[in-house]
Order: C-alpha cells, then sequence, then structure tokens
C-alpha cells in the first residue's frame, strides 16, 4: 500500500509561498493553494525561508516545461534566459548568468560546461524533473562562491528518501507523453518506482525529438551548398534521451541510497548553420542520512556525486573541437542539538575537475579547479520571527596545463581563499504579514577560463583573452521584502541592491581584432565584419575581448500576487507578476550587457472540477540601455499564452489532458538577455506560435 509521499527537510527548507512565475504556472486549479513546499536555501527545514525562492513541481511544472532548464524558468519573477535558440539556455537571476548561479542536481553540484559557452547545454532535461527549486539572490553561504546571484536545484527521486510503501510493498508510475507543432517536437518519459518499507527502487527514462524552431519571419539557412529561406532557425533541431536506475535502503532513523543517470543529446548551436554538438554526461550519486541522534548533533547527511562529461562539435559529419569536463562533488552537513532558541548546522565541502578542449576552436587550455569550504549557518528563533547568521570559507586552487597541441596556452597556477558571511531578518509584522531582510557579503574566486582563456569563441563572434591576474569578485548585497496574504488574495515584492567591487567582466578592446586561426592581431579589420562568411564556411577576424575588473552595481524589484475573483464551485483568480532590474559598470557609467528590461505579466486563471484553464500574457519592454547602442538592443514585445487541462480516473491510473497554446498572436521578438541578439548577426529570435498537446498518467 502506498504511502503520502512525505518531505524531506535536510538540505532544504519549507516555505509557504505562491510560485506565480509565468502565465502557465497554474492551470489546473485556479486558485493558488499556499501550502508547505520544500526550498533550496535552509538546511534547517523552516517553516518560513528569510530568502526569496519559488518553486515548480507537479502540474504547474508540466505545463511551463520547455525545452532547456532556462527557458523553463524564464518569467519567473527575477528570472530570465540565456536563450542561445531553443537547445541551450541557463537561468539568469537577478542580471546575473553564469558561473554567478548555481545549478543543483538534488542538492549536489551539477557538472557539465554550460558555465563556458552560451551554446553549450544542461544536461538536464525538464521531461526527467519532478521539482525545480528557485533561490534568488545570494546563496554562496551553503554552495560557494558561484551562487553569488542565486541557486537552481533540480530534484528527482532517483535517490528516494523515505519509504512510498508500507510493508506490504507496492509499485507507482508515471508516463508523459506530448507533442508540439511549432518544432514537430515528440517527446516521451516513464518513470516506475517500487519497494516497501524497507527499500525502494526508481527507474526511469525519456526520448525529445524537435525539428527546426518555426518563427514569424523568413530566415536565410546555408546547411548546404545553396542558401535556402525558411520561416524557420536554421539547425535548431534536437534529439535528446537519457534514463537512470536508483535505489535506497532504509533503517529506522535514516537512509542509504544511490543513482546511475545518463544523458545523450545531439543538437544544432543556431549560431552556425552546419555545426552540431554531440553530447553524452554519465553522473554517479552516493547519498546517506542518519537522523535522531542522541548528544550534540541531531542529524548528519552526506552526499558524493562523480561526473564524465563530454561533448563533440561538428561541423557537418566531420568531428571538431572535444570538451571534456570530468569531476566529483562530497558534501557533509551536521545539525546540532540546540542551544537554547539557536538551532543551526556546520558542515563541509569539497569539488574537484579537470577540463580540457582539443581543437581549433579551443579557447581555454586543459585545467584542474579544486576547491574546499567549511560553513555554518544559525537561527535564533524569537516571539517576532527569527534571526539568520552564517559564514563560509573557502581554498580555491585553479590550475592551467597549458594545451600540449596549442603553443599560445602557458601553465599557471593560481591560489584564492573566499570568504563570505550573511545576516538576516523575518518579522511576522501583523496577521497575514511579513517582512524580511538580507545583508551578505560574498566572494567568488575566477574560473578557469577567466583567468587563462586565449582563443577563438565563435559562438559569441568573439576572441577572448583571460586574465592571470584577477582578484577575487566581491560583492555587497541588500534585499527586503514584504509578503501578504489573506484567504485567497496575496501580494510579495522584493527589492534588491548588489555592489561589486572588482566585478569581473568581458569587455571588447577597442580596435583590435585577431584571426580566428591563429590569433595573430588583426587590427586593419572593418569592425563591421566580426563573425561568419555569408557561407559560414570560413571565420573573419574576430573582435578582442578580455576579462577585466570592474565596479558594478546590480539593482531591481520583483513582484507576485494574486486576486481571488469567484470562490465556490467554480473559482477564478488574477495572478500578476513583474520584474525590473538595473545593471551599470561604475567605472564607466555604461549599462552593463544582456539585461532584461522591466516586465509585467498576468494571468486569469479558471477551475471547475476536473476543468481547468488559463489565458495570460507577458510583456517585456524595450531594452535600449547596452553599452554599445544600436547592438544589443530590442523592441518591445507582448506574448499570449493560454491552456487547458482535463483530469479523469481510468481504473488504477489518473490521466491528465492538457494543451499549451505559446505566443498565440505569433509575434516577432528577440530576447535581451541573449548574446546572440547582441552580436552584429541576430540569427534566433524567439520561437512562434506553437500548440503543445500532452497526457500524463500515473497510478
Amino acid at each position: 500500500m502506498k504511502k503520502p509521499f512525505p518531505r524531506s527537510a535536510i538540505g532544504a527548507a519549507t516555505l509557504t509561498l505562491l510560485a506565480l512565475g509565468g502565465p502557465l504556472a497554474q492551470a489546473q486549479t485556479a486558485a493558488p493553494s499556499l501550502k508547505e513546499i520544500t526550498v533550496t536555501g535552509n538546511p534547517l527545514g523552516a517553516a518560513d525561508l528569510i530568502a526569496p525562492a519559488t518553486q515548480y513541481s507537479g502540474e504547474g511544472l508540466l505545463l511551463r516545461s520547455k525545452t532547456t532548464l532556462g527557458e523553463t524558468l524564464d518569467g519567473t519573477p527575477g528570472v530570465s534566459s540565456t536563450y542561445f535558440g531553443p537547445n541551450a539556455s541557463r537561468p539568469i537571476i537577478r542580471g546575473l548568468d553564469g558561473d554567478r548561479i548555481r545549478i543543483l542536481a538534488n542538492g549536489g553540484g551539477s557538472l557539465d560546461v554550460s558555465n563556458l559557452s552560451y551554446d553549450h547545454a544542461v544536461t538536464s532535461d525538464p521531461l526527467s524533473i519532478e521539482r525545480i527549486e528557485v533561490l534568488r539572490g545570494p546563496g554562496a553561504l551553503l554552495y560557494g562562491g558561484s551562487a553569488v546571484g542565486g541557486v537552481v536545484n533540480v530534484i528527482d527521486n532517483r535517490i528516494p528518501r523515505e519509504p512510498q510503501f508500507d510493508e506490504k510493498g507496492g509499485i507507482s508510475g508515471k508516463l508523459d507523453l506530448n507533442a508540439a507543432s511549432g518544432n514537430s517536437e515528440r517527446g516521451t518519459g516513464v518513470l516506475l518506482e517500487g519497494g516497501n518499507n524497507r527499500y525502494a527502487l526508481h527507474v526511469d527514462a525519456f526520448d525529445r525529438q524537435t525539428s527546426d524552431v518555426r518563427v514569424p519571419r523568413d530566415l536565410a539557412c546555408s546547411k548546404t551548398a545553396v542558401t535556402t529561406t525558411a520561416r524557420r532557425i536554421c539547425n535548431s533541431a534536437s534529439d535528446v534521451s537519457g534514463g537512470a536506475v536508483g535505489g535506497s535502503v532504509f533503517f529506522a532513523d535514516g537512509y542509504l541510497g544511490a543513482s546511475a543517470s545518463t544523458y545523450r543529446s545531439s543538437y544544432g548551436t543556431v549560431a552556425e548553420d552546419r555545426v552540431t554538438i554531440g553530447m553524452k554526461s554519465d553522473r554517479y550519486a552516493l547519498e546517506g542520512e542518519v537522523r535522531n541522534l542522541n548528544g550534540p548533533l541531531q542529524s548528519i547527511k552526506a552526499h558524493y556525486s562523480q561526473t564524465d562529461y563530454r561533448h563533440t562539435e561538428f561541423e557537418g559529419s566531420r568531428p571538431g573541437t572535444v570538451f571534456t569536463n570530468k569531476g566529483s562533488d562530497f558534501r557533509l552537513e551536521a545539525r546540532h542539538a540546540k542551544i537554547g532558541n539557536i538551532d543551526g548546522v556546520l558542515g563541509m565541502q569539497t569539488e574537484s575537475n579537470r577540463f580540457s578542449a582539443v581543437g581549433t576552436e579551443a579557447f581555454a587550455p586543459f585545467s584542474k579547479t579544486s576547491q574546499s569550504a567549511l560553513f555554518a549557518y544559525e537561527e535564533l528563533g524569537t516571539g517576532w520571527g527569527k534571526l539568520s547568521l552564517g559564514g563560509r570559507l573557502e581554498s580555491v586552487t585553479v590550475e592551467s596545463f597549458g594545451n600540449p597541441r596549442v603553443a599560445r596556452f602557458t601553465p599557471a597556477k593560481k591560489d584564492f581563499t573566499p570568504g563570505s558571511y550573511a545576516v538576516g531578518a523575518l518579522w511576522n509584522a501583523a496577521p497575514g504579514w511579513q517582512l524580511t531582510s538580507n545583508l551578505a557579503h560574498t566572494e567568488r574566486a575566477p574560473k578557469d577560463y577567466e583567468l587563462f582563456a586565449d582563443g577563438p569563441h565563435i559562438a559569441t563572434a568573439a576572441y577572448e583573452v583571460g586574465n592571470a591576474n584577477l582578484a577575487k569578485e566581491q560583492s555587497n548585497n541588500l534585499d527586503l521584502g514584504a509578503a501578504w496574504k489573506s484567504g485567497g488574495h496575496s501580494f510579495k515584492v522584493n527589492t534588491y541592491v548588489s555592489r561589486f567591487k572588482n566585478y569581473i567582466a568581458l569587455n571588447q578592446t577597442p580596435g583590435v581584432r585577431r584571426n580566428a586561426e591563429d590569433g595573430e592581431i588583426n587590427p586593419t579589420e572593418d569592425p563591421g565584419n566580426a563573425g561568419f562568411t555569408a557561407s559560414g564556411a570560413g571565420f573573419r577576424p574576430l573582435a578582442e575581448f578580455r576579462y577585466q575588473q570592474v565596479r558594478a552595481r546590480f539593482t531591481g524589484a520583483e513582484a507576485s500576487g494574486n486576486i481571488r475573483l469567484l470562490e465556490g464551485a467554480s473559482q477564478v483568480d488574477l495572478a500578476l507578476r513583474g520584474d525590473v532590474v538595473r545593471a551599470t559598470n561604475l567605472n564607466n557609467g555604461q549599462p552593463l550587457p544582456r539585461i532584461a528590461p522591466w516586465r509585467v505579466g498576468a494571468s486569469l486563471l479558471w477551475a471547475s472540477g476536473p476543468w481547468g484553464a488559463n489565458l495570460g500574457f507577458d510583456h517585456n519592454a524595450a531594452q535600449k540601455r547596452v553599452p554599445v547602442a544600436p547592438t544589443g538592443q530590442t523592441g518591445a514585445y507582448t506574448l499570449w499564452n493560454a491552456a487547458a487541462t482535463y483530469r479523469v480516473k481510468a481504473g488504477v491510473a489518473s490521466l491528465l489532458w492538457y494543451a499549451r497554446f505559446d505566443n498565440l498572436t505569433d509575434k516577432l521578438a528577440y530576447s535581451a538577455t541573449s548574446v546572440l541578439t547582441s552580436t552584429a548577426f541576430p540569427k534566433a529570435p524567439l520561437p512562434g506560435r506553437s500548440l503543445k498537446l500532452g497526457l500524463q498518467a500515473s497510478f
């Protein structure tokens, strides 16, 4: 017999909030139900979280799921996407991207090379995800300097943490089938779990195929010797598959589990009409926890993972540059016994990875990065709320081994000792009202490519040069929030400012261009000719970009809310959302690149019995604040979306039929946060009108 699925509070926190991240977030029930949900960022499992956070799971995640993690989360207040076409995108949180946003897998490190280049995909497919948790603002205390902008935790049940069945045992499962018109998508996912109160087994598999994505205007395509035009993003097809097996054994006060997973992807890079990426990643994880200990420690939890990542960039059918990244992550957390009203955890974390790139487009050397950290997080409960205090000290070593095939890379080694700390407060100001504040100082060690890059980065039409003299990136961050709830009505707002003493920026060197083949300086080339030849057969000299440290400031606000319009047998709600961020290089007063404009959106949500529907829009203002106008400027646009669901029982199974319309008006739009828009040759608008139909069966 199956038990209700329990919540694990270790390595996460329980937060009462409303996830109103997009027009499709809640199509099943018009009324957003405020309930306890697990949220990354607080290892104490507290009922209220000080840091702003959002989670998506179940039907809410299903209806906003896209082909990439970044596009799935885009539209959440404070979150946008790097959008490198439909196959590669990472989340941007409060204007920060790359190695300032930490992507986790079940609370452990997720290793790939998506932080190295915008055309490299995240090794996580929405078909295999059960829940996504987003922590906005600094998460450096628990997850390291790469979390200075925020944390995205991708969660599955590949290592079961609690029994789902009693001693008699049982089996449960889920089947997802979907198809979409805009990219001819065909997706399938299956999950099976079984066991009893002593053990649990898990197996899942997924497969998704897409064709070139439909857009509202004709685009040129040079896949063959003849250039053609069509209303499709050239070279945007994909073929993704993967799966996992896992299991756990349970004892009276804990569990021990392991999993093995694989991810395979072949997709077009869209920036180059004939280049595709063939990717594979294998990950192994071991996790365990002991609870209800007597003495100074209440519980101990450990997590270890090892990842072997590799991708090859094919030029037509010919293999080109090969990227590999192999590494491991170990994390140990111990929750101590309460000292009066003080509750907290102590922990340690170690990470290590080896990176290599072999081929003509290797713009970073062979390298090894090792880091270890100690951290502590404490909370003091009070009659009016709570106070929090935490700190983290890291030791980071970044070593370049050069490249046996490329003479321009030289061996070097750099050591850093980043330290971060934060204080926060939550005040239950009045019935239904909560006020929060967070003040944090964070430090991040430079990455290997920021220190040692020296080569052509064709995907971004740049020749990148690292800076071995970079210091730790330091920032001070302040966040103020307010939340209110009364019945079906709710509202939440956060404002923030982050000031960087020495932000690591990739700045163009005026008047300097380099040959892509040999790196020689070619200063006479016309700046307007950077990038690709018209046929895609070769490369012109590329603009030089260097990693430099500048003073920078990020300010912004995020808001979401719900208005209950009708309650009873049928419910109608109006969900509202909006955000704004402004980022400035304080050295020269210019805007920082690829920052989202102000955005607002609303959705009308209806539910009646087994039926649900919504209709909503998201408006993006024009973005004119760019470093070098007009390159990177985008016009305003509004995208309309709709969804409908119907749930019915079929024997022991529950069937959920759903339909989703994206970009109902087939609006032509370009993303202000995409490097494809900020180059001289914008190649990929946002997808056009598309209808997605699907069935999810669970038992």
